[in-house]
């Protein structure tokens, strides 16, 4: 069957692999039909994601139909249309025993550091698929995206009323704002491309949005009555971003940084010590948040619809690539339609 791999950072390579094996106990034959392109996806390509082991077939948010399932799998039969939770946890670790299985110490990402969805069928663990019996593949592919953005904003605390800025209007700060709107917060987005605010404005229906200038702060002190924002999301990945950051919030407010970035990110103690603030790491996100994010689509809670701003075929994917790499070509989520 017909895969794409990525060989190493700009590399991409057609294959053929050997055809997906039948279901063993616990697992489930899937045929992928939809796979999102989000950032950790084009930091791979572009040799900038610290997790990713080459050479891999990539494909993490996925879209996918069951077609057959082994011994014990009760959740899915065949037939089911699904979302994947592509974080393959070991179960046993301290972290798993926590609950905090999104940190496992033996954590393989499928599409990142084990083989993912860009591939015409494969066997996982049925305990990953979470099933819908009215979204469609498109938006099964996009559940994974929101669940970084659900992960991120419960890991704020975020309360309303509360003023939330965000750093980043990319998928994962999108996926963010979200959330930040379903917590009955106040929502500022942050970003140097002019297209996506553009897009946050017309399309998210964000009411605040900046680009970075040398009076950000006093416009940050205009929008959260003088006090700056209670909590900041960072969803950017730039270690500059990243720093000046720490300089955003309220007192006793809240840091969240869920772009990952292979640089230093760097700061003056008294900027974050003088507030009090607290930092805090997001990283992927747990079972319950796929679980909850298909009931909010399904009851049209989030709407998905404008989500999908690109398509590609899977022949067509090697050549198209490298433009979603673009700010300019306006990308805010594509995706690749196989079967």
């Amino acid at each position: 069957m017909k895969a794409i791999q990525l060989e190493s950072p700009k590399q991409f390579r057609r294959m053929e692999i050997p055809e997906a094996e039948s279901p063993g106990v616990g697992q489930a034959l899937v045929r992928v039909h939809r796979i999102g392109v989000c950032g950790t996806d084009i930091s791979g390509y572009l040799g900038k994601m610290p997790f990713f082991k080459y050479p891999r077939i990539p494909g993490h948010e996925l879209g996918v139909e069951v077609l057959a399932v082994g011994e014990g799998v009760t959740n899915v039969q065949p037939g089911d249309r699904c979302s994947i939770e592509p974080y393959m946890n070991c179960g046993t670790c301290h972290a798993c025993r926590k609950g905090a299985t999104n940190c496992c110490a033996k954590l393989e990402v499928i599409g990142v550091m084990i083989d993912g969805g860009m591939r015409e069928r494969f066997l996982i663990r049925a305990e990953k698929l979470h099933p819908s019996t009215t979204l469609s593949f498109d938006q099964l592919a996009l559940v994974e995206t929101l669940a970084i953005g659900c992960h991120a904003v419960n890991r704020s605390g975020l309360q309303p009323g509360e003023p939330c800025l965000i750093v980043g209007a990319g998928p994962i700060g999108l996926s963010a704002l979200e959330f930040v709107k379903l917590a009955g917060a106040k929502v500022i987005v942050l970003d140097t491309n002019e297209t996506r605010l553009k897009f946050c404005r017309d399309v998210m229906g964000v009411e605040h949005t900046l680009q970075p200038s040398e009076h950000l702060e006093a416009d940050l002190r205009d929008l959260t009555d003088g006090a700056l924002p209670d909590v900041v999301i960072d969803a950017t990945g730039s270690n500059y971003a990243m720093s000046a950051a720490f300089s955003y919030i309220a007192p006793t407010g809240r840091l969240v940084f869920v772009g990952i970035t292979t640089e230093e990110v760097q700061f003056r103690h008294p900027v974050f010590h003088r507030p009090e603030g607290t930092l805090l790491c997001s990283r992927n996100a747990l079972p319950g948040d796929f679980t909850r994010i298909i009931k909010l689509i399904e009851d049209g809670q989030i709407d998905t619809k404008p989500w999908i701003t690109h398509r590609t075929s899977f022949d067509e994917v090697i050549d198209v690539f490298p433009s979603f790499t673009k700010p300019e070509t306006g990308v805010i989520k594509a995706v690749i339609e196989l079967n």
